[in-house]
């Protein structure tokens, strides 16, 4: 060390004199090289932005894993003019290369630069002018990137132009926006958010739009779902949501599946008469939402319910918007089979034990099973299992029924085992064709245990991100809210099947909205909820629900509005092959039952559950 001042020019003079004793080394080549490989190296990353986050065909990350929609012609969602980014993306590449070139420059002499006060000042000022730029101007024809996440006109919400088909309707065509899956939430009750009035940048003149150009709104997200009563009159806003919906459904290709749900008073008696109803004297009307989507085995799904009871749909979009950010549903059918227990009749209990040994022989049980398939084109006799009380003989009878719920089938099959039962027990007598051993409209163990219709078994993974995002809440809150009320609270009522928050809420809507046997709500209900913390802090939960009993042909399937709804699902009809739409629609209201729980869990672990019911389901004062 020299006691001497060290100036800073002399640091640089001695540095380049280090540089100058290396052996075969042109110091100015490698000051040159060191500048000029860390100047490209920024330049690239800084420049990489545009490459990297562009996706194909215009989607977002998400879309590699959602169902692609069909192409249409893209149009501009406005006429206002567009910044010029490529003037200013010239800009950084012109005062790049001249940054580059003084550097260069200077390097290639940077000894007599060094000495020279004139010259070197004007390197500083050139550096300083080109740094001033790079730190205030550089990135700004990359900021439409940032728009990309909030703009409608960006790439990837691009504005699709789609027909409407529609019968209520001659409007115009409504813009169309990706949004599988998830789409925006639309109202989310026990979210306090949705508390706020609507956004002040609704358009002022929103009553003189046609009803094609709010649906458009709302597909953009200009205006909330939810904020259509509201701002339009009730009835209208109906004809606004049906618009956007059925465009929403169009993407799936189900496009004018809502053609057939009535909204106004109508009801076409002639298809209740011999079918659903005796001494008609007209009908219920039940309100309709549709709730989603959801990614349920990684296809968008969207959920019809039909129900009075407020905030029902919407807490239920709410979970569908939480399962579709995290893994979305991954559903599995366990076991299938409708069952018919026959109860009959032996002079005494060592008969009726007979009976018993000799049903439970294979062979035998080979002789039933021919007998009951006789007696109908898709229905399989799959087990025989006989239950002794005394003198009597309880058979259940369990059935594959294709895509019909099953219970006409699978009771006439009965009856011809019953016959068959006859020729080798001639003392036997019927008691009852249904002996309560089904079990059908009754809460049952057997049901929880054995199962009835479709065993069912559904779970996703929410991020934790996702749950505080979302659902209001945190992981470790949901889990003990879903310990202590769903299992330890469950357990103390001694309840059969009924491990869960509100399963029956979720089954009933569906059931109502698609035309099953609301009645079935008792043992379809049936229901555990589990929830757990992952090692990553994420919140997993599984629904399983072991005696779905549904389906898609028969019954109430057959009036127009409920099958509207199936036909909003996809499952309208028998399949192409026999059960493949009652399976799908027995996964369809096992994930409505877990996207109802998980969002419920939430409003119970958040504390916001009665809030949202004060605000969202009270009807103001009548005048």
């Amino acid at each position: 060390m020299t006691s001497e001042a060290t100036t800073i020019g002399m640091r640089i003079d001695a540095v380049i004199a280090s540089l100058e004793s290396l052996p075969h080394t042109n110091p100015e080549i490698l000051y040159a090289s060191v500048i000029g490989a860390s100047l490209l190296f920024s330049f690239l990353v800084l420049n990489s932005g545009g490459s990297s986050m562009a996706l194909p065909d215009g989607g977002d990350a998400d879309s590699l894993n959602k169902p692609k929609i069909s192409k249409a012609k893209l149009v501009s969602p406005s006429d206002e003019p567009q910044p010029k980014w490529h003037i200013l993306r010239l800009t950084n590449y012109i005062v790049t290369f001249g940054f580059l070139l003084s550097v260069l420059k200077f390097a290639s002499n940077a000894t007599t630069y060094l000495d020279d006060s004139t010259s070197l000042l004007q390197f500083v000022i050139i550096w300083s002018i080109s740094m001033c730029y790079f730190f205030g101007f550089f990135g700004i024809s990359f900021i439409e990137l940032d728009e990309l996440e909030n703009e409608p006109q960006n790439h990837q919400h691009q504005i699709l132009r789609k027909p409407m088909p529609t019968k209520e309707s001659a409007d115009p065509p409504v813009k169309v926006v990706k949004m599988h899956p998830p789409a925006s939430s639309a109202p989310v009750c026990i979210d306090p958010t949705s508390f706020k009035k609507p956004s002040p940048s609704i358009p002022s003149n929103i009553k003189e739009l046609s009803n094609s150009e709010i649906a458009s709104l709302v597909l953009q997200d200009k205006v909330k779902d939810h904020q259509l009563e509201k701002l339009l009159d009730p009835h209208r806003a109906v004809e606004v949501r049906r618009l956007k919906v059925d465009v929403q459904l169009d993407s799936l290709g189900r496009g004018g599946a809502l053609a057939e749900l009535p909204h106004k008073h109508d009801l076409d008696y002639k298809r209740v008469l011999g079918a659903n109803c005796e001494i008609v004297v007209g009908y219920v009307p039940i309100p309709v939402g549709m709730a989603g989507p959801i990614t349920l085995n990684g296809e968008s799904i969207y959920i019809p319910m039909a129900t009075t009871e407020g905030c029902l749909v919407a807490s239920t979009n709410r979970g569908c918007k939480a399962i579709s950010q995290g893994s979305g549903a991954v559903s599995s059918i366990l076991r299938d089979g409708i069952t018919r227990a026959p109860c009959v009749r032996l002079p005494s209990a060592k008969e009726a034990s007979e009976v018993h040994l000799w049903i439970e022989s294979p062979e035998n049980f080979q002789k039933l099973k021919e007998v009951f398939e006789s007696t109908t084109s898709f229905g399989k006799l799959l087990e025989a299992r006989p239950s002794v009380a005394g003198k009597n003989v309880y058979i259940r009878l369990r059935c594959f029924a294709g895509d019909a719920m099953g219970m006409n089938m699978i009771s006439k099959g009965s009856l011809a085992v019953i016959e068959c039962l006859r020729q080798r027990f001639p003392n036997l007598s019927l008691v009852a064709l249904s002996g309560n051993m089904c079990t059908d409209k009754k809460a049952a163990a057997i049901n929880w245990i054995e199962g009835r219709g479709k065993s069912v078994v559904i779970e996703a993974t929410i991020p934790k991100g996702v749950v505080r995002s979302t659902l209001k809440t945190s992981v470790p809150a949901i889990v003990e809210a879903n310990l202590n009320k769903n299992l330890i609270g469950s357990a103390m009522a001694g309840v059969v099947g009924g491990f869960n928050a509100h399963a029956s809420n979720n089954v009933t809507a569906v059931f109502l909205a698609t035309g099953q046997d609301p009645a079935q709500n008792v043992e379809s209900a049936n229901c555990i909820t589990l929830m757990e913390e992952t090692p990553e802090g994420d919140l997993w939960i599984s629904c399983t629900m072991p005696s779905i009993e549904v389906g898609t042909v028969g019954g109430g399937t057959g009036l127009p509005a409920q099958a509207a709804c199936l036909k909003a699902i996809g499952v309208k009809g028998g399949g192409e092959n026999p059960g493949d739409n009652v399976k799908q629609l027995a996964h369809v209201v096992a994930a409505a039952t877990m996207a109802g729980e998980l969002s419920l869990m939430a409003a119970l672990a958040s504390n916001s559950l009665v809030a949202a019911h004060m605000t969202h389901n009270r009807k103001p004062a009548s005048k």
